[in-house]
């Protein structure tokens, strides 16, 4: 006999009247707070029409792509409204060569506006390496900054494959064409050959900064030994201009294009969201993904591969 779905609800409602109840309210939250991120994610794109304007740019997390950034950056450059630009910062790092990209978008924006960083949690290696040509610094007390240097690692799983009796032949056009592979040790001049790249890396670092600080390289050499420094430390060292949080640095930036609080600001780069996270906000669409068993952050290095990094 068919069943009639009014009845099942009912009695599914009456036998489980405290998980009914709870599955209403989460769709009711989901629906509600869905609805404000939707509304609130079309009123962000819109830009002030007319005006001075600050620009506000945020890099976080691991920068192993620099493009929405720098593209972003280069706007506000050309934008004539916008009179100086905040560069708000919390990340440990990253890929070397995103990480110069940003360097060279900060420096090439501060020769024709004032640019004002204000470090969050961390802004090392890497993460300095972006700052480092703004007009000014501002880092917390407690921001961890500095890590000046250079690291490589890849996994070597020459000893898992001999306990599962796995054995891997290797071709190569060179002796150094393999150099980091994950299941052939490394030979001394293979080892001399990354030592070299990482070193070279490491020299382009140290110049950059003591360009942009204005310092000596070898007054820089001598800090970038991979050591990281809160903010307090790296004012001490000349690495930073000011302490301070992220209204301390808008403040400044407001004083140095004479702009009162009033001032519009554009803030960027904007994120292409996927449709779960647009729907249900970003702490509810990880909800979501945990409860579907999908994995939420994907790692973007090859297991296995040789990998080189401005990161703390």
């Amino acid at each position: 006999m068919a069943r009639n779905p009014e009845t099942s609800s009912t009695k599914f409602s009456e036998q489980h009247p405290l998980l009914f109840g709870v599955f209403l309210i989460i769709l009711a939250v989901a629906l509600f707070t869905g609805a404000m991120a939707f509304f609130r994610g079309l009123g962000g794109k819109s830009k002030p029409l007319s005006g001075d304007k600050i620009g506000l740019c945020k890099i976080e997390g691991m920068i192993t792509d620099a493009r929405e950034v720098t593209d972003f950056l280069a706007e506000l450059r050309h934008d004539e409204s916008v009179k100086g630009v905040l560069l708000r910062i919390d990340s440990p790092g990253g890929s070397v060569a995103p990480s110069q990209e940003l360097y060279q978008a900060v420096r090439a924006l501060s020769k024709v506006k004032p640019v004002v960083v204000s470090m969050g949690t961390a802004a090392a290696s890497g993460g300095y390496y972006a700052a480092a040509p703004a007009t000014l610094i501002v880092a917390n007390p407690g921001s961890i900054t500095g890590s000046i240097g250079v690291r490589a690692e890849y996994v070597n799983l020459q000893g898992l494959l001999d306990k599962l009796g796995l054995k891997t032949d290797l071709l190569a056009s060179g002796r150094l064409k393999a150099a980091g592979s994950p299941t052939q040790p490394l030979t001394p001049e293979q080892r001399a050959y990354l030592m070299a790249l990482i070193m070279d890396l490491h020299k382009q670092f140290v110049s950059d900064i003591a360009a942009a600080r204005g310092m000596s390289e070898d007054a820089v050499a001598k800090l970038a030994d991979g050591r990281a420094m809160t903010g307090r430390q790296a004012l001490e060292l000349k690495l930073v201009d000011k302490l301070g949080g992220q209204e301390l640095a808008m403040e400044t930036l407001r004083d140095m294009v004479k702009l009162d609080a009033k001032a519009s600001i554009i803030e960027g780069p904007e994120k292409d969201l996927p449709l779960l996270p647009r729907l249900l906000g970003a702490s509810l669409s990880a909800m979501a993904q945990a409860m579907l068993g999908q994995d939420a952050a994907r790692s973007s290095a090859t297991p296995g591969g040789l990998l080189i990094e401005y990161r703390q």
